[in-house]
């Protein structure tokens, strides 16, 4: 059944048509057909070499508009951070005994902040962390030793952007019952610094497609020139 409303959906997007980031949105819309409140994923593919390390382009970004949940946040610390951390509201608070907890298989969080004195224990997390996108890293703000900084920014819907092995870039802009507007907002700001982030040694077209689309639906090619990309 789900692959006939699929195909239905599919037959309303134009082939080939480049649309506007507003006219997409309310094509999405118009053709969702799931029953649950879809995540709406930005996908950008560009034109770097990801193999090479000074064309790898990462970043993170504090949403407008949020993901449309409060994410559950575990925060690896030792002494005074903790307190921090607490009151910072987060979920899930610990030291080494935190880490031993997730080497047994705890993961009941979707993101994990250490400060740097705790990295010699969390490093041992690096094959349950990593895989799943969750390892603490300086450069994404979620190894610091302000915990509570970093909570807040997390809980108001920091993202992280990374470009795959193929050179393309997937990241959420919203839930797909977000007003249109809330949905454009953050995805101009996640275009603004995926190119603010172009790497010096790119050569050629550096934005090459730009496509927005719903967990369930077809995607919807947009018009990357327009969009500032």
């Amino acid at each position: 059944m789900s692959g006939k409303k699929y195909a239905a959906a599919l037959s309303q997007v134009e082939k080939g048509r480049l649309y506007s980031l507003a006219d997409a949105i309310n094509l999405l819309k118009k053709i969702k057909f799931a029953k649950f409140d879809e995540t709406v994923e930005l996908t950008m593919v560009l034109g770097v070499d990801p193999r090479k390390a000074d064309q790898l382009v990462r970043g993170t970004i504090v949403l407008p508009h949020g993901l449309g949940k409060s994410k559950r946040i575990a925060v690896i610390a030792a002494g005074d951070k903790q307190r921090e951390a607490q009151e910072a509201g987060a979920d899930e608070v610990g030291g080494d005994d935190l880490v031993e907890k997730i080497k047994g298989g705890y993961i009941n969080f979707d993101a994990v902040i250490a400060t740097p004195d705790m990295m010699k224990s969390v490093g041992t997390l690096g094959k349950i962390l990593g895989p799943r996108g969750l390892m603490p890293n300086p450069k994404t703000g979620t190894v610091t030793m302000d915990v509570a900084t970093a909570i807040r920014e997390t809980k108001a819907g920091k993202v992280e952007f990374r470009v795959d092995k193929t050179g393309v870039i997937h990241v959420p802009v919203g839930k797909i019952s977000f007003d249109g507007d809330k949905i454009a907002e953050n995805a101009r700001m996640l275009v603004d610094a995926v190119v603010k982030a172009k790497p010096s040694t790119a050569k050629g077209k550096y934005v090459k497609k730009v496509n927005i689309a719903t967990t369930m639906s077809p995607g919807v090619l947009l018009d990357a020139a327009a969009l500032g990309a």
